[in-house]
């Protein structure tokens, strides 16, 4: 390594460590990350929380709301990232045709600050004071990304062909990759046509419902589509691996990734955040299967490594002992379910939550988890089934914009009912199904002094910001 190197890394340490401190003579300021897994509903839920913080009718848990006498949008501190398009998202979702907004495909950034009446016994010798929430928008697949940093081309090669062997979707790649012999010299068709069919096998998998779809950038490319550092893939190692084989130019362009991708985003955007949502789709998971709901717990377990700078020397170095200080894992479209259900639907990731925690050997961070949504898009109804009554939901359909009643299944009160097959291999579930419809935004009304309808949103705000108001 050299000087330039060594002070290179200091300076940009140093940057780091100075934007994340306050300045005692100005205002504080929390920086809110804000990522999501596959289908998981990041954008509803950042324009449902902003809408509700503004106006906060609908905030009944959000205890600090009371001390509120102003929120308002403010230009961002970062001028070098765009700014999430909260009014855009917001009008897609209230308006007279109302649709889920388009996803976000890089990283955005939203200030929305407040105006807090003081509280306490010297209440009356101060004004009101100012606090600034910058919500920081990523894609999930960035963050997951980070668990390459400690694996070379060989291990994650063998590690990521054992896990793709026991998926469908990955059939065609896997023969693909097993015709090809590493060892002989590279050619540039060879390993574009192999970097797409993993690329197709990516988006495949993230349709079917899997969660593990990394290198994350495949996936959102943006202006580093069809470079070297985007044209690699796994490949069983061959015997020889001289230089100039293909094995070896996969194996620098795998590191190029990390040094190049994962190891910049990580220093400029995830190094200075406080707090962290993190969305999953678990609903999802269960109706595609015990495989499925078991990939989304272990990569729970990743995420949590993520957010343990001590394992890793690279985020050590960059966080220089700062770390997240609160972590909420959210189920989201808990509309989907009847409120009668919402409690099991929580307790299910909570258990999944607990097993992460420790399969991550994770302590830190105040961590927690919940159901929500970010805008409820259907109301309760009842279904009639062989004579029984059951709870169900009704809600304007996607595809055909005509209301349905759904009854998705009922999920166990006991959450190893679930987590025990899925840990244990099981190809379905035994004893129950679990149906998903894909509901449009309903068409609503809002009062003023109202943000959208939600479920939990208020909760959420609590515990990510209330100990700050």
């Amino acid at each position: 390594m050299g000087l330039s190197d060594i002070t290179d890394g200091i300076g940009r340490s140093l940057e780091g460590l100075v934007s994340t401190v306050t300045d005692p003579f100005g205002d504080p300021v929390i920086r809110l990350g804000v990522t999501g897994l596959s289908r998981a509903g990041k954008t509803v839920f950042i324009t449902g929380l902003v809408a509700n913080l503004l106006d906060r009718g609908r905030m009944p848990q959000f205890k600090g709301a009371e001390r509120i006498e102003a929120a308002y949008l403010q230009p961002q501190p970062d001028m070098t990232l765009p700014r999430f398009d909260y009014e855009t998202h917001l009008a897609a979702l209230t308006g007279d045709d109302p649709r889920w907004p388009e996803s976000t495909r890089t990283v955005s950034e939203l200030r929305l600050s407040f105006r807090i009446r003081p509280s306490g016994f010297l209440s009356g010798l101060t004004g009101p004071r100012t606090l600034h929430l910058d919500i920081i928008d990523y894609p999930g697949e960035w963050l997951l990304d980070l668990a390459l940093l400690d694996k070379g081309y060989a291990d994650w090669s063998d590690e990521t062909l054992a896990r793709l062997a026991k998926r469908t979707e990955a059939a065609g790649w896997l023969a693909q990759a097993r015709a090809v012999d590493g060892s002989r010299p590279l050619d540039e068709p060879e390993a574009q046509a192999l970097a797409a069919g993993f690329t197709a096998y990516l988006r495949a998998a993230r349709a079917a419902g899997w969660t593990d779809c990394t290198p994350g950038r495949f996936l959102l490319p943006g202006d580093l589509a069809g470079s070297p550092v985007l044209t690699f893939a796994p490949l069983p190692r061959p015997a020889m691996t001289p230089r100039g084989s293909l094995w070896r130019e996969m194996e620098r362009r795998f590191d190029a990734y990390k040094a190049k991708v994962v190891k910049p985003f990580f220093r400029d955007h995830f190094a200075r955040i406080d707090r962290q949502v993190v969305l999953v789709d678990a609903l999802g998971a269960i109706h595609a299967g015990p495989a499925a709901l078991e990939d989304l717990r272990r990569t729970m377990a990743e995420i949590l490594s993520a957010f343990r700078p001590g394992r890793n020397g690279f985020l050590s170095q960059i966080l220089l002992g700062k770390r997240v200080e609160r972590i909420l894992f959210a189920a989201t479209k808990a509309d989907h379910l009847h409120h009668s259900q919402h409690a099991r639907l929580t307790a299910i990731m909570q258990a999944m939550l607990r097993e992460a925690r420790d399969r991550a050997a994770f302590a830190g961070a105040r961590v927690e988890a919940m159901s929500l949504a970010g805008l409820r898009a259907t109301v309760e109804a009842e279904v009639t089934r062989d004579g029984a009554t059951l709870p169900a939901v009704r809600g304007r359909l996607l595809t055909t914009g005509k209301q349905a009643v759904m009854y998705p299944g009922e999920l166990p009160e006991d959450p190893a009912r679930l987590l025990s097959p899925a840990r244990g291999g099981a190809e379905a579930w035994l004893d129950a199904e679990f149906a998903l419809m894909a509901f449009a935004p309903a068409r609503m009304t809002v009062r003023p002094g109202e943000g959208p309808p939600h479920i939990r949103l208020d909760r959420a705000a609590e515990f990510l910001i209330g100990d700050m108001i």
